[in-house]
């Protein structure tokens, strides 16, 4: 459990998160040598426990991706109030509010988690426990009963690609694009199986298709310029991977590889003072080679590392001055 949340949250904010656990501990644990002296050390030690919880609260709203914070206030806001109108205003009830808040989080998590069909939380068990086969098997039912739904196919796919089986990866994502041809989510699927199997020039064929129908979308121009810079197409990486940057790309961890490529693109071309700014860029990001190097140590992480465990490894290197810039020939 301690190992997922240090994955969710990433180096930095799992250790935001442990300090300031650890700053109102403390302090409360120093209020107890003078509980005894002062009415107002209980209400204190009872505000800095409401802190630790808020604090908890933001850390991990921020690491949420946008579509899930609206489930997750619904759940935990409640809560929370409860909390601290138990742990303030009516300390008298303190005990019953808490089990309130307790008791809303876990309704809230019982209630969100029964609307995922059944066989997806079937699925899901055996992931985690990496029984990718049986997990297939699952979606296969799951395909038969209801064989027009692309998200099924997505799901396979996914499970497909953990496994190694990119062949039927790609069969899923194909199918996913017959059924909802106006969509860039199964060419960017599709797109990311082609580049993990090494077939550059399909892969780049699925990006171009997914960055035509989300021209706006920095995902699409990222996965486009990854490509790109295996098939050493330089100026076109600079072109679209500059276009995802103008874009405010949120995740430090994208915005590392974006930084990389490049770099890599500059030095190719030969344009060293473009790429200086990008190497000072990357050197800035040292939280996101952080997280990238924390998910890539996870042994669900196999199909990741194959496809950017080298570029991160370089990345590094870059940043610690193991390569020097001048003798770099990528």
């Amino acid at each position: 459990m301690i190992k997922r949340i240090q994955v969710f949250l990433g180096p930095t904010l799992s250790r935001v998160l442990v300090i300031w656990l650890l700053l109102t501990g403390f302090i409360s644990l120093v209020l107890n040598s003078v509980v005894q002296q002062y009415d107002w050390v209980r209400p204190v030690q009872s505000l800095l426990a409401l802190a630790f919880v808020l604090g908890a609260v933001i850390i991990f709203f921020i690491r949420l991706p946008p579509d899930e914070r609206g489930r997750w206030s619904a759940i935990l806001v409640p809560a929370v109030l409860a909390l601290a109108v138990g742990l303030t205003l009516l300390p008298q009830y303190s005990t019953l509010l808490i089990g309130a808040a307790l008791g809303w989080v876990v309704a809230g998590l019982f209630l969100s988690r029964s609307r995922m069909p059944i066989a997806y939380r079937e699925a899901i068990k055996h992931l985690r426990k990496q029984e990718y086969a049986e997990s297939a098997k699952v979606m296969d039912k799951v395909i038969r009963a209801e064989p027009d739904n692309p998200q099924h196919y997505k799901f396979r796919a996914e499970v497909y690609r953990l496994s190694g089986k990119l062949k039927q990866a790609i069969r899923d994502y194909e199918k996913m694009t017959e059924l909802v041809p106006d969509s860039p989510i199964g060419y960017n699927g599709l797109s990311e199986v082609h580049l993990q199997s090494g077939n550059y020039a399909e892969a780049l064929k699925a990006a171009e298709r997914a960055h035509q129908l989300a021209p706006s979308d920095w995902v699409t121009l990222y996965n486009l310029g990854m490509i790109e810079d295996r098939l050493l197409l330089s100026q076109s990486v600079i072109d679209h991977l500059a276009r995802a940057l103008a874009l405010k790309v949120k995740d430090v961890r994208h915005r590392l590889l974006i930084h990389f490529y490049l770099l890599r693109a500059y030095v190719r071309l030969g344009q060293i003072s473009a790429a200086e700014e990008h190497l000072a860029a990357l050197k800035r990001h040292g939280r996101g080679l952080d997280e990238w190097q924390t998910i890539l140590e996870a042994k669900e992480a196999e199909t990741l590392r194959a496809v950017i465990g080298a570029d991160v490894a370089q990345a590094a290197n870059l940043m610690g001055g193991q390569i020097k810039l001048n003798e770099w020939q990528p």
